[in-house]
């Protein structure tokens, strides 16, 4: 991003999927945005890599099914690049959830949209992204969450550092509630829901909320009701 987008808050986005008709549908809804560019479209993944590497958006949507080089290993690409990190991705997808999902979460997706939602859904979910808020509706989690219990629960480094309210803060993060949300199911207010999610994020070292929800399905946390 350079210093006058900063300054206008423009989002910068890059658009990967294999069928022409669905990259130029998203850049022309882009663009119609104030404050949200399209910076580049790839085919494959590997063109996305050197999309990102040459672009550095601030946000990828990210088609997983794809010739070649698939989302997935694109996801894990920029995961192992430290300086593309930086860049949120958001998966658009045909199919509602399937084993992709929680695969790709893994592998470093904050959100999740579907081809066909309505514009304004698409254009929330790049600002929601950008942002460093997980996309991820509970209708989502509760999917994904069945999903994981096939696996199993596993260690979590630094999940023994939390204190009761963080876990039980990070366990309510994962059925895809927001803050505010959190905060009006347990009577306290936004900011403090905030202040102890934000410090589980350090405790933890999670990238966003996004990875926040992959660690509370990992060790099994779940809301007490």
């Amino acid at each position: 991003m350079t210093a006058d987008d900063a300054a206008a808050g423009v989002i910068r986005v890059a658009v990967a999927d294999d069928q022409a008709v669905v990259r130029m549908g998203l850049r022309a809804l882009l663009e119609r945005e104030p404050r949200m560019e399209c910076v580049g479209e790839a085919a494959d993944g590997a063109a996305a890599m050197a999309l990102l590497r040459r672009t550095r958006p601030d946000v990828l949507l990210l088609d997983i099914r794809m010739p070649g080089m698939d989302g997935l290993a694109t996801l894990r690409a920029i995961a192992a690049d430290p300086e593309l990190r930086g860049t949120r991705i958001v998966v658009v997808t045909t199919f509602a959830v399937d084993d992709y999902v929680f695969a790709a979460l893994q592998a470093g997706a904050s959100g999740f949209v579907l081809k066909d939602s309505a514009p304004d859904e698409l254009v929330n979910a790049v600002r929601v992204v950008a942002a460093g808020e997980a996309l991820l509706s509970p209708a989502i989690t509760r999917k994904v969450i069945g999903l994981f219990g096939r696996h199993g629960t596993e260690p979590v480094e630094g999940l023994d550092t939390l204190t009761p309210r963080e876990r039980e803060l990070v366990a309510w993060v994962a059925t895809g509630r927001s803050n505010e949300e959190i905060a009006k199911e347990l009577v306290i207010s936004p900011d403090t829901v905030r202040t102890h999610v934000s410090r589980a994020m350090v405790k933890l070292r999670a990238r966003d909320r996004a990875q926040l929800v992959v660690f509370a399905m990992r060790a099994g946390l779940t809301v007490s009701t």
